[in-house]
């Protein structure tokens, strides 16, 4: 474990490790190390927990339970699995579908984001990939807590908005431990709270979409989470033509023109699952929508390094 300290005794003490096939850094401020010890503990356990309640790598997870029975059967779940799974819709329906959990149900096969694609499938190939991405199949039954998925073939999976659902679930546990102030980063996607042992808020910089390991710009929050969606890891040069490794749900081609969308808003959840569809949804319609919601910010770099803010945003 490192720490940062200060001279009010106040330190800052952190642990990165995998989890989730990612990688996570809790922080925690506090004056005692064991003390800061065993509320990070608490968020790893915590984080620990979700990834076995909604992983499709383990043929026993709820998740896989639901996609097995897809087109057959509903299938009972707990209620914590059933609540993401209903936020997960209404979220879709905010987008347009362009967030969908059924994403799962893609045919992987077309898609391999390296040096070694060298062309874009057909429009029609493309499309057939993506028919049983639908969010509106997604059975749901509240007094029984049960998913169905209405055809068979389909796939459900959290990949879109599960990191920030355990940033945000251990924040919580490690409040509730008392610790005063913190950061939970998931792979990027990081949630905060309280201050750091100076008293200042967290400095968090968003990525320069062409050198990710540089900052782009920098914002001072507390109490916010941040989330961005890109291009710069994951994509293939077609022609002289960059796409995302981010398919369109609706047409079943990579997305052009954004290099990175970045999400501001209170909760990790929410500002993980709308990174990604203001990305499929290009940037004045995806503006438009996160100007329509309260608390919700959003930094949009297009492929030409041009800069778009939504209403409310203070870089430096």
């Amino acid at each position: 474990m490192q720490a940062v300290k200060t001279a009010n005794s106040l330190a800052v003490y952190k642990r990165a490790l995998r989890l989730m096939g990612n990688r996570f850094e809790l922080s925690v401020v506090g004056d005692n190390e064991t003390l800061a010890q065993a509320q990070i503990d608490a968020g790893i356990a915590e984080i620990s927990r979700i990834e076995k309640l909604f992983t499709t790598f383990a043929d026993d997870s709820q998740t896989n339970r639901i996609n097995q029975n897809a087109g057959i059967k509903p299938v009972q779940v707990d209620k914590e699995v059933f609540e993401l799974v209903a936020r997960s819709l209404r979220i879709s329906a905010m987008t347009q579908g362009a967030f969908d959990i059924t994403y799962g149900s893609i045919d992987k096969s077309l898609w391999n984001f390296d040096v070694n694609m060298k062309q874009l499938p057909d429009a029609l190939t493309a499309l057939n990939s993506v028919r049983l991405i639908n969010y509106r199949n997604v059975i749901l039954d509240a007094a029984n807590t049960t998913v169905y998925l209405k055809e068979k073939g389909m796939r459900i999976g959290f990949g879109g908005i599960g990191k920030g659902y355990a940033a945000e679930r251990a924040k919580t546990v490690m409040k509730a431990a008392r610790a005063i102030g913190g950061v939970v980063n998931a792979a990027g996607d990081l949630t905060t709270w309280g201050h750091q042992p100076d008293g200042s808020k967290w400095t968090v910089g968003i990525a320069n979409p062409d050198l990710s390991n540089q900052v782009f710009s920098y914002m001072a929050i507390t109490d916010m989470a941040v989330a961005t969606s890109g291009n710069y890891e994951k994509y293939a040069i077609i022609d002289g033509q960059k796409y995302s490794h981010t398919i369109n749900p609706r047409t079943g081609l990579p997305v052009t023109g954004i290099k990175s969308v970045t999400i501001i808003t209170t909760n990790a959840e929410i500002a993980d699952a709308l990174a990604t569809p203001v990305m499929i949804m290009g940037i004045h319609t995806g503006m438009n929508l996160i100007n329509q919601i309260n608390q919700v910010e959003a930094v949009i770099i297009d492929d030409q390094n041009r800069l778009y803010t939504s209403n409310n945003i203070n870089l430096s």
